[in-house]
């Protein structure tokens, strides 16, 4: 039972990494903002004067793009393979299902407050807590 759950959690983070990659690859200019960002910190503030960072990022966040792209495919391909193994090594196909629901939501909200500093209401919360314990509930008994 505790590979199944291991692997439960792990399709979870996975699918959340997966739909962060998404979000980075098609979203907004994300990528182009950290890259000015990182740029500006790697220089320690200097001033350019010809343009250089903001010629550089104009490019650079295609490929970053790109590269986020690729890592969505690839992050649902292996989420699959885990939550297939988790099937396999648990004792039900609910017990699976629960867990790697509970693990999404849960690496949802780190990755996305990590990442692009969102931040959760407390009814989104209550909601995830209540999904969950009930899930788990259902499970055991």
């Amino acid at each position: 039972m505790l590979p199944g759950v291991f692997y439960a959690l792990m399709a979870g983070f996975l699918a959340a990494l997966a739909s962060t990659s998404a979000k980075l690859s098609l979203g907004a200019d994300y990528l182009k903002d950290v890259c000015e960002t990182g740029l500006k910190v790697w220089t320690d503030g200097q001033e350019n004067t010809d343009g250089v960072n903001t010629t550089t990022c104009d490019w650079l966040h295609i490929p970053l793009r790109l590269l986020c792209g690729g890592l969505l495919f690839t992050c649902n391909a292996v989420m699959w393979t885990f939550f297939a193994k988790a099937l396999r090594h648990s004792s039900s196909s609910a017990r699976a299902t629960v867990t790697t629901t509970a693990s999404n939501f849960i690496s949802s909200a780190f990755l996305g407050h990590v990442i692009f500093g969102e931040t959760h209401a407390t009814l989104w919360w209550c909601f995830c807590i209540f999904l969950t314990v009930g899930g788990f509930f259902v499970l055991c008994v």
